[in-house]
């Protein structure tokens, strides 16, 4: 959305937008209470969380505050995985970009020794573990999970040297249940799953967005009970539907978005011919 069109609605932003800023996004009871065991937890000793759930149900929006706050936390190195279908020589490669260790895939040895102490060193000098971030993990090999497994704990497995937080859909549930990745599995110590949402957390949602855009009133009431009725507890659902109304009232410079608009832009087909006949 244009700078023109934003002035019109009096908004700061697209709040439908992908691109949301941080202060933007909405944050649910339990993504606080996940955030918070991270923090105080996660840092402190280590080991795996998990983030998961449905496509649209929240889970990106989840790493995304989780990561920012990790990055305003004293001493904590917050890195992310951006290639989680990688192999293992290619996973060496981007830990040691990520945590800023200079590695050679062809010295695998050489490569766990220098990650491990780094993270060691951290951990001496400031008590708190670096974390490691993994979007879309259902996609990583199998392979790849059991290395980051024994490469992040140490002592006979007393001691964990980082903290790890796994993000993705259902498949990686079913994934963390095979046989081989069972030890894995069983080291999950913080869990969130994103649900599809009831018509009140759609609501609040929605009424965040607006709000935080600097435009509490652009829908009627009864237009946002509306869109929650329709998005199918899907927060993406959501935010698509109500992106595709505001698309259409900037094109008439229509002030506010209503029910009248909505019919107009989702009525079917079938009910528009029958109108003009």
């Amino acid at each position: 959305m244009n700078k023109k069109l934003l002035t019109l609605y009096g908004l700061k932003w697209n709040p439908f937008s992908p691109e949301l800023p941080i202060e933007a996004l909405y944050v649910t009871p339990k993504l606080e209470t996940f955030c918070w065991r991270v923090e105080q937890g996660l840092i402190r000793e280590g080991g795996f969380a998990m983030i998961s759930g449905e496509p649209g149900t929240g889970k990106s929006v989840a790493l995304r505050v989780l990561a920012d706050r990790l990055s305003k936390m004293r001493d904590v190195h917050a890195g992310s995985l951006v290639h989680p279908s990688c192999n293992l020589a290619d996973f060496y490669r981007e830990m040691g970009d990520v945590f800023g260790v200079e590695l050679r895939p062809s010295n695998r040895w050489g490569g766990f020794k220098s990650l491990r102490e780094r993270w060691a060193a951290h951990l001496e000098s400031s008590l708190s573990r670096a974390v490691l971030l993994i979007d879309e993990a259902q996609e990583m090999p199998a392979m790849v999970l059991n290395e980051l497994r024994l490469l992040s704990s140490d002592a006979f497995d007393s001691r964990n040297l980082l903290g790890i937080v796994l993000c993705g859909d259902g498949r990686l549930n079913n994934k963390l249940r095979r046989e081989e990745l069972l030890p894995l599995g069983s080291r999950l110590r913080i869990r969130l799953n994103t649900e599809y949402a009831g018509r009140d957390e759609l609501q609040a949602c929605l009424s965040h967005l607006l709000d935080s855009a600097g435009n509490a009133n652009l829908m009627t009431s009864e237009l946002v009970q509306t869109l929650c009725d329709h998005a199918g507890g899907n927060y993406r659902v959501l935010c698509t539907l109500a992106a595709e109304l505001l698309d259409a009232a900037a094109r008439d410079e229509q002030m506010q978005l209503d029910e009248k608009l909505y019919l107009r832009v989702f009525e079917s087909p079938a009910a528009k011919k029958r109108k003009s006949a």
